[in-house]
């Protein structure tokens, strides 16, 4: 007798939509953030108390700004992403009923 196909709580996904949940909202994020910490920090006088030999421009700084709040987003994230994937993905494949 031959053993039936393991099934999964969960199919794959492909890695473009695990990628796309994880960066696509994680911009979203990243982008209001970006406003709001810019709204009342101006980059030139962050620099200045930070590194004030870097030669460095606003839009460098809204630049790098809006990249940090990106980074920080998207690990945010990720580690979502980790925490809710279905446990037959590290228990092995669900009996058969």
């Amino acid at each position: 007798m031959s053993q039936p196909a393991p099934r999964f709580d969960h199919p794959p996904r492909p890695l473009s939509q695990r990628l796309g949940a994880i960066l696509w909202p994680s911009f979203f994020a990243a982008c209001v953030a970006t406003m709001v910490f810019f709204a009342y920090v101006d980059p030139l006088a962050l620099r200045d108390m930070t590194f004030p030999h870097l030669p460095m421009t606003r839009t460098l700084g809204y630049s790098l700004g809006f990249f940090m709040f990106w980074i920080a987003t998207a690990s945010s994230s990720a580690f979502t992403w980790v925490l809710l994937r279905p446990a037959s993905r590290f228990n092995g494949p669900l009996r058969p009923e």
